[in-house]
């Protein structure tokens, strides 16, 4: 799985996608508006939408078909889901607009990506105590107003969605009956930071870090406590990294979190490449060059990236295999890459998250 981002369009149209790779596709972002509408950062979107679908069906052999969820909110537009499910006016008109897109451009399913219910995410989000249990009678009206066969899925945090008192719910069972799988969005655990921590953590192995929740391995812990099976849990994964000003030449943990921007500090896989960081080796694996050093962090299982006053935090195939084979272990419903456009032309970090957990 991979999300495709509507700013990729450009670069990287749908049609350049190996569809044979992937299982499904996320389209990001519908933005929901004030009014319980859905609009689009800009007029061409649609038309891109169209044709991703158009480029996922004609790629349908026999055997596999990739389907796509059209997903909506993101990071910097869940202003309004706060306001949109709190009343069961606006939760029906909401479901109604959400419905029509559905139908509109044929796809598959629909992903809610509301950063984040019950607590501030991009810093002017709305937000409500009740915002959990609100989200939760939304979910239960889509999935009611949705065909059988449509799939209902959610990009949430590391931890389950926040109670009344803004801690992670204990038990979110209900949320399980009606969401086919949720994507743990296990990445921006620390961005661009004179002290440099791994953007991604598979685990807090060392047992030292300042966000023990934030890894692959608590995630899974956390969700499935409160009620969600281990089959529910799709684990996301980043094709980018962060690129820190910084003289520190090992990884390190911060005594907060980052609050981020839309992507500030990050860089491609691909780009790491295409600049001369890194290079592929006979056997496949990458290593830093260009005066980059590459070192891998034992504590997070990620590796990273140091020269002069520069640390590129980052995953590459040996830590996404990492990923995808603890995934595989743990009978997590499989792995979610974003996006689809940072990994190279060969498919390098695909190819190795399939190897691991197929």
């Amino acid at each position: 799985m991979a999300y495709y981002p509507d700013w990729a369009g450009d670069d990287f149209p749908p049609e350049k996608i190996d569809f044979s790779r992937f299982d499904w596709i996320d389209f990001a972002f519908a933005l929901p508006t004030r009014n319980a509408t859905l609009t689009w950062d800009d007029p061409a979107v649609p038309g891109l939408l169209t044709r991703l679908v158009a480029a996922a069906r004609s790629s349908c052999t026999e055997a596999h078909c990739t389907k796509v969820k059209l997903s909506i909110g993101g990071w910097t537009d869940s202003k309004y889901f706060s306001t949109l499910v709190g009343t069961d006016q606006l939760r029906k008109i909401f479901v109604q607009n959400i419905v029509k897109a559905y139908y509109q451009f044929n796809v598959n399913g629909i992903d809610i990506d509301w950063e984040y219910p019950g607590i501030q995410g991009a810093g002017n989000n709305i937000v409500s105590a009740c915002d959990s249990a609100n989200f939760l009678k939304f979910l239960q009206l889509l999935r009611s107003a949705l065909p059988p066969c449509a799939k209902i899925t959610a990009a949430t945090q590391t931890v389950p969605f926040a109670g009344p008192d803004g801690n992670p719910l204990e038990d979110v069972t209900a949320f399980a009956k009606v969401l086919d799988w949720i994507l743990l969005m296990n990445y921006d655990v620390w961005g661009s930071s004179a002290n440099p921590g791994p953007n991604a953590p598979l685990s807090d192995k060392c047992q030292n870090s300042t966000q023990p929740t934030a890894n692959a391995e608590a995630a899974l812990e956390a969700w499935t406590s409160a009620g969600f099976e281990a089959s529910q849990l799709v684990l996301g994964v980043p094709s980018y990294g962060y690129l820190s000003e910084s003289k520190a030449t090992r990884l390190r943990t911060r005594e907060t979190g980052v609050v981020l921007n839309s992507d500030g500090g990050q860089i491609q896989f691909r780009e790491l490449v295409r600049q001369g960081a890194l290079v592929c080796l006979p056997d496949g694996s990458f290593n830093g060059t260009g005066g980059f050093t590459r070192d891998f962090d034992e504590c997070s299982s990620t590796p990273y990236l140091w020269s002069g006053h520069q640390v590129v935090t980052y995953d590459d195939p040996e830590s996404l295999g990492l990923k995808a084979a603890f995934a595989k272990k743990m009978g997590m419903g499989g792995v979610n890459m974003f996006d689809v456009h940072g990994d190279t032309d060969g498919w390098d970090l695909v190819d190795a998250i399939r190897r691991f957990l197929l």
